[in-house]
Formats: C-alpha cells, structure tokens, sequence
C-alpha cells in the first residue's frame, strides 16, 4: 500500500458542509486526516464547504469548529469558507466555456426523473443522455432569452478509462461511458460540490484527500475537472463507511449521536479519539493512547477494506478508559449539579471522593447513587439487600459497633480481620453484610475507601441504622 515516507509539505483537510451537528462519520473523516498530517509532520487544513446556501447554517459552522477544538484537532489553516470564494469558481467555469468542456442544461428535475427511471427499468446505470449537448448555440440564446433556468454540465467523452491509485484501497479505474455528463454549477449559480471540492483542493495545496467511500465515484468526476483545467490533483484515499447495528450506513435513526450530545452526557474526548481510531483501523496497542501516540501509531495500511461497525460496548469501554486515566479535578468537573451538591464543600472531601469513586465510574452521572449514598444522613434497603443484612444478623453488626466504639483508629483490614475472628465468616458472607450496610449495595468503591471517606462516626450509625432495622424485623416476624 501508499507509503509516502516522510514528505513535510504533506497537506491534508477536512471539509465539512455546515448543515447539521457532527456525527460518528465526519469526526472519523476528520480524525484520520488529522492523524495522517501529523504523523507526517504535516498540515490539517479546515474547509467550510457553505456553498448550499439554502441548508448550510452559521450555528453548525461554530458548533464544527468548537467539536473539533475540544476534541484537540486543530488546524493550521483555515477555516475557509466556500460561500466566499465564489468570484474564484467563476473564473474557472469561464476557463471551461472558453475550451468548450461544459454546456448549459435546461433539462428540468421532472425530466431527469423520468429519464432516470427509464434507464433503472432497462437495468442501465443512471446517467444523464447529453440531452442538452446536442442543442445548438442558436437554441441555446432562445432558451436564454426566454428566461429558461440552466445548469452548467462538464462534458465526458465515451471511451476514456479514469484510473488513479487511491492510498487506502489500490488500483482504481473507471469508464467514462459510466458516468456521463454532470452538474459543476447549479440554478442558482452556486457551485456544485464537484467542482468547488476538486478547485479548492487543489488551490490550497492539498495532497492528501482522505474521506468516505461514499465519494469513490465522485474522485473520477474531479479528476477530470482538474486535468481540464490544468490543475494539480491531489492523492485519494476513500476508507469503508461505518455501519449501524442493523448493518446500515451508521446514522441519528440507528444509534449515531452528535459530538455534542456525546459532550453534554459526560464522554471525554481522550474516549472518543480511542474509540474512532480504532473504528476501521487496526492498532495493535489496546491501552489508552494520548492523540501524538496515535497519529504515531496511524498507518493507511492498517485501515479495513471491510466496513467498521458501530459499537456502544467499545465506545463505552474507551469512555471508562478515559474517565479512570483522567485527573480527579477532571473528573469532579465532569459531576453534575446533581452530584456536586451532595459533596460537602470540602476541597479534601471531594478528592478522597473522587479517588473512591472513579475506578467505577463510565458516565459521570453514575456518581449520584454513589454519592447519596455516601453522604445522605439515612439510606433505604432494597428487598435484595435486607436480606443479605438479615442473614448476617444482629450480632455481626454489634460486633462491628462495639468494635468501632473502643478503638478511634480503626482500619479496614483491622476491621475485617476483628470480624472474622468473632465471626468466623469470610468471603462473601462477611464482605457483602458490610458492603450493604454502608452503601446500600453489593457492589461499588472498595470499603477502605469508602470508611476513611465517610468517617468512623458515620460508620457507626451506618451500624446502628441496621441494628434498629434487624430488631424491628426481627419483632415484626414475631407478631
């Protein structure tokens, strides 16, 4: 496969069209891109392609930019915009018309339909017949004259092969006879994707173009805008679409979800740079690796030829990766409202907090029935767990009690160690009694943690709290 060795005036860019929130396809888009400057020593290029005037929307041109920053992809040029280069399209469609490569089309969209349909119905691929190509100049100023709204068509002669070696997926060819005239500029005068994507790479020096296998068949189209034109034409490099669950093109209706819902439930970007790293690309090194570390480790050799799968379990796993590698100031930023006010305003109370809590943690809100737990004066029994307090029984608690209250420097380990003595319990029959009483739960934090967290007071009516319940059960099975 592509190796370009070390070329430091590699370029590469991510340009997203503004008409919605970023989602699982374009972030990968852009990660990939990033990585592969980087390793390169390259330069990551930001391309606003605005040029759809009636879909693209300022608030998704901030919200990309704000998704790629907090995510730490940032790029050394740019952000350009499409909708200002307009005057530059211009003088290239000109250059077209004056070396006779494109025509206008009056064809209507009712019309393309049909002909589309025809085409489906003789099993032939969809293409446009050059309707319009054969009008003559004197029928064209008609038209004009009568106000007739046209496109501006490329021309595509039958009988060319257009190959290129794209980086990711080989040897790629294409015959002409497929692909028949298109659009390079709308009604309205706008410029098609096809023609200001293929312009702008090559005016700003891209030399890499990396990006979904949806645009494979677009590559051909703007290699032949660009040799018309006499223009450099940069590398392709087209990596497998993501698939949902159902095994559909990944989107909001099978699982996908914004960056910014993914922000605003508490995911970490360290998670989700692991997570699309990985997603169609293979890096042997499973730890949690910092961004440098993975444009390091990014190989164009290493991406499948097989579409990636979209999976919440991997997601959720690097989420947890994340979260247990980051600072507990960090974390405690990541708490909601709802979790912080339960922690005592304490600076040292909310450290040992996080300590104890974090090993546990995927989603920060995890930490609200954790800290209630921990911090609230009473708790309530599951019916599961009354009855884990209730095979330990009284005596097990007044141990504990009677143990806590003749020694202030009471440990865990001397705490279990006292218990098991007495008791004679171990595993589970003496790990659970405690465990349930203090959290309300068989799992969580480790107990050390939890004991020097809450304090041997508290401990202690934690302790008396299950002796008074016991007896009360105790008495209420008796009646």
């Amino acid at each position: 496969m592509y190796n370009p060795g070390m070329k430091p005036s590699l370029k590469t860019r991510f340009a997203p069209s503004p008409t919605g929130l970023m989602h699982f396809g374009n972030l990968r888009t852009a990660l990939f891109n990033y990585l592969y400057a980087e390793r390169f020593q390259g330069i990551f290029l930001l391309r606003i392609e605005d040029t759809d005037t009636a879909r693209s929307e300022q608030i998704f041109s901030e919200a990309i930019k704000q998704d790629l920053s907090w995510l730490g992809l940032e790029w050394q040029e740019g952000p350009f915009f499409q909708s200002e280069r307009q005057a530059i399209y211009q003088e290239y469609y000109e250059q077209l018309v004056q070396s006779r490569r494109v025509y206008p089309c009056f064809c209507t969209e009712e019309e393309l339909a049909i002909t589309r349909k025809v085409q489906m119905a003789a099993h032939q691929p969809p293409r446009y017949p050059g309707t319009c190509r054969r009008l003559s100049q004197a029928e064209i100023e008609l038209r004009q004259s009568r106000g007739m709204p046209s496109t501006l068509r490329f021309e595509v002669s039958d009988g060319q092969t257009i190959g290129f070696e794209d980086v990711i997926k080989g040897k790629q060819q294409f015959d002409s006879s497929h692909i028949g005239d298109f659009i390079i500029r709308r009604q309205d005068g706008s410029a098609s994707f096809m023609f200001c994507n293929a312009i702008d790479d090559a005016l700003m020096g891209v030399t890499h173009a990396l990006r979904g296998d949806d645009h494979l068949t677009n590559t051909p189209r703007q290699i032949l805008i660009l040799q018309a034109l006499g223009l450099s034409i940069p590398h392709y490099g087209h990596f497998p679409t993501i698939l949902g669950p159902d095994s559909r093109p990944l989107s909001k209706r099978n699982g996908s979800r914004s960056l910014q819902e993914l922000r605003e439930n508490g995911f970490l970007p360290l998670g989700i740079l692991n997570y699309l790293s990985r997603l169609g690309h293979h890096d042997p090194d499973l730890s949690l690796l910092s961004l440098a570390t993975l444009a390091e480790h990014f190989d164009l050799a290493r991406i499948s030829s097989s579409p990636a799968h979209y999976d919440v379990a991997q997601l959720n796993h690097w989420q947890k990766e994340a979260m247990h590698h980051c600072s507990w100031e960090t974390c405690w930023d990541l708490l909601p409202d709802t979790v912080k006010k339960r922690v005592p305003p304490n600076p040292e109370l909310r450290q040992k907090f996080i300590e104890a809590i974090q090993p546990n943690l995927v989603m920060p809100a995890e930490a609200l029935p954790l800290a209630e737990a921990i911090f609230n004066e009473k708790l309530s029994f599951s019916p599961a767990i009354s009855k884990v307090l209730e095979e330990a029984g009284v005596e097990f608690f007044n141990v504990a009690l009677k143990y806590l209250e003749e020694d202030l420097e009471v440990t865990y380990s001397s705490l279990i160690t006292h218990l098991q003595q007495i008791t004679g319990l171990k595993g589970k029959a003496l790990f659970f009694p405690l465990r349930a009483a203090l959290m309300g739960d068989l799992h969580g934090p480790e107990i050390a943690k939890i004991l020097d967290l809450m304090g041997q007071e508290k401990v202690k009516s934690r302790f008396r709290e299950v002796i008074v319940l016991l007896k009360e059960s105790k008495h209420a099975t008796n009646l």
